[in-house]
């Protein structure tokens, strides 16, 4: 797992990899599009993924979830992405130095 320190120094390796370093770098941004396309589809809240799965439980129940519960679990979601987040990047400075 990398943060954005890391994508950063990932690009650098494959920009100074050589003749063909357009085509590496080409192939690492399809891979982090993906990537992070797969990523905001996974059923965590505050993501679309969790928001889908808001929308599937609501179809289920025939019934809406309450905002004020919904806005709780999007903001710890939130939150927890967030830390998430600070933990990768604080790893990914260490790693450098």
């Amino acid at each position: 797992m990398s943060g954005p320190v890391g994508i950063v120094s990932e690009v650098n390796n494959a920009v100074n990899s050589g003749s063909y370093s357009w085509l590496y770098v080409l192939n690492l941004v399809a891979l982090l599009t993906i990537n992070l396309g797969i990523f905001n589809l996974l059923p965590i809240p505050a993501l679309d993924g969790g928001r889908l799965l808001f929308l599937i439980i609501e179809a289920v129940r025939r019934k809406p979830v309450k905002p004020e519960h919904e806005g709780m679990v999007h903001a710890i979601g939130m939150a927890a992405l967030l830390l998430l987040m600070g933990v990768v990047t604080v790893s990914d400075i260490i790693k450098l130095v």
